[in-house]
């Protein structure tokens, strides 16, 4: 079975950049050029498919979560506690 192709936010790409250059005493700004399509374009070079959803194993992350948050305030599936 292969796996799911992997997906991401660009503009996660373009969050943990800003972050980093800041942290190394840089101040990037935002100006009239758009980052999120050469952010994409990165993550086409890496392999990884850009998607506005963003991360895949985020969201299944969060399913899996919101699943095990209902199992515990409304009982399993059958509907007992």
């Amino acid at each position: 079975m292969e796996p799911a192709p992997e997906s991401f936010n660009p503009w996660t790409v373009v969050n943990v950049v800003f972050h980093h250059l800041a942290a190394q005493g840089l101040h990037p700004t935002l100006g009239g050029a758009d980052p999120g399509a050469p952010a994409a374009e990165l993550l086409r070079a890496l392999g990884i498919e850009p998607a506005p959803e963003g991360d895949r194993q985020v969201g299944e992350n969060v399913k899996r979560h919101l699943a095990e948050i209902r199992a515990a305030i409304f009982g399993d599936e059958n509907g007992s506690m």
